[in-house]
């Protein structure tokens, strides 16, 4: 048995992380406030965040997957309610290599803005 023991794992030039492509891992995620003015509180692999009204948001990757068949998964909520559905509506604009629209509604589906949503998303980078 093999034991690799490390501190840091760099590119080959040694300027920094190595970029996955093909791995299977999270190739972005996102934690946003939606309340409000719609902001990103931390991020990775993300370019930018779209406010497209209530319960209604765009977010832009850094670098594009290969098709649009890539997985997302999110949840959101408030502090003074229950949890909240995010969801990637089809009807209204389908995931795209470059980025990915979000509604997040309750369980009786009006949209709402959350205080909070995280969404990961995996699938393969271009």
């Amino acid at each position: 048995m093999s034991e690799i023991r490390v501190t840091t794992v760099s590119n080959a030039a040694g300027t920094g992380p190595v970029t996955l492509t093909k791995q299977q891992a999270a190739k972005a995620w996102v934690n946003w406030n939606g309340e409000s003015t719609a902001a990103i509180r931390d991020s990775f692999g993300v370019s930018g965040l779209t406010d497209n009204g209530t319960g209604d948001q765009t977010i832009s990757f850094t670098s594009s997957f290969t098709n649009n068949d890539y997985s997302m998964v999110g949840m959101g909520g408030n502090n003074t309610t229950s949890m909240a559905a995010v969801m990637q509506p089809n009807n209204l604009s389908p995931a795209a290599t470059g980025s990915c629209r979000h509604q997040t509604a309750y369980a009786d589906t009006n949209l709402v803005d959350l205080e909070i949503i995280s969404v990961a998303y995996l699938g393969d980078l271009a």
